[in-house]
């Protein structure tokens, strides 16, 4: 058996450890916090291969989860461990909202409709209560956990990706704040918010009749509006994916976007492959290597 380094928290450690699984040269954990910006517990997973157990500094890829999601999808589902050990990478999946627990200090609100209430956070900040309490994921995304992450493990450039509404956080996070990830992609991504009826029940909960603010938290709009950060980024879409047919998706409308940005883009249709995590098995080594690719430029 080869030796091997295992991650350990500081004294003073703002994280909790739920768990630890040797995982080809690597190690599977998921750890728990107390969000200051959500005023609930948060999980999140993260694998660290061997250089970063052993405390060397490697670039990481933020996955953002879709509708429904939380950690644990793409973690047990996706497939990535033996990539990121192949090429030494750090893979983070957070939660996709703040949600009802015994220990919060207030009560989580939510929906009925899945596209709506606790794991349906859009990865924005609402302004409406009473979501306006707890859902702040666009500030534990970008803030407390960006900063907890750099101050728990050693993390170099940070790429962030996601998948349908985790693609919609991606694309958004991404480019409203560019200086701090390296690179972004994103798998069947819900593109236009304001443009999709998910969306739009959402955001009326999320921000009331303002549509403005429907705008500033839409992914398309904010490439529009912010124009080229990237070299390139890169979207993978089922080409057979029953929620690009129904409308839910809008991805010519984020081409429409990057090219009026000059943000260049590799959007990829994949034949026969609908939205389940099948596809994403398919391509999620493609976009472990663009982050890989950008980390090195930057």
């Amino acid at each position: 058996m080869s030796n091997y380094h295992t991650h350990s928290l500081p004294a003073n450690s703002q994280l909790t450890q739920i768990s630890a699984n040797r995982c080809f040269d690597g190690e599977q954990h998921y750890y728990s916090h107390q969000s200051m910006a959500t005023k609930t517990p948060m999980t999140f997973s993260i694998y660290l291969p061997d250089e970063a157990l052993a405390g060397h500094s490697c670039s990481a890829v933020l996955y953002l989860s879709g509708l429904t999601c939380n950690a644990d999808n793409v973690t047990h589902k996706a497939h990535f461990q033996q990539k990121c050990s192949e090429l030494g990478m750090i893979f983070i999946a957070p939660d996709s909202s703040p949600r009802i627990d015994a220990n919060a200090s207030t009560d989580v609100p939510n929906d009925e409709r899945y596209f709506v209430g606790q794991g349906a956070s859009y990865y924005v900040d609402a302004t409406c209560a009473p979501w306006s309490d707890n859902f702040n994921m666009q500030t534990y995304i970008v803030d407390e956990l960006y900063d907890l992450l750099r101050a728990e493990f050693a993390i170099g450039s940070i790429g962030i990706m996601g998948h349908s509404m985790g693609g919609h956080g991606a694309l958004l996070l991404g480019f409203k704040f560019p200086s701090k990830f390296g690179s972004v992609s994103a798998l069947s991504p819900v593109c236009a918010a304001s443009e999709s009826a998910w969306g739009q029940a959402a955001y009326t909960e999320y921000f009331g009749d303002d549509k403005n603010l429907w705008k500033e938290f839409d992914a398309a709009h904010t490439i529009e509006t912010v124009g080229q950060q990237y070299a390139s980024i890169l979207v993978d879409q089922g080409a057979a994916d029953e929620f690009l047919a129904d409308g839910q998706l809008q991805t010519p409308i984020l081409q429409q976007a990057c090219k009026k940005a000059k943000q260049p883009l590799t959007l990829r249709y994949q034949a026969g492959h609908d939205h389940s995590y099948y596809f994403i098995q398919t391509v999620i080594n493609d976009h472990i290597d663009h982050h890989w690719r950008m980390a090195q430029l930057s």
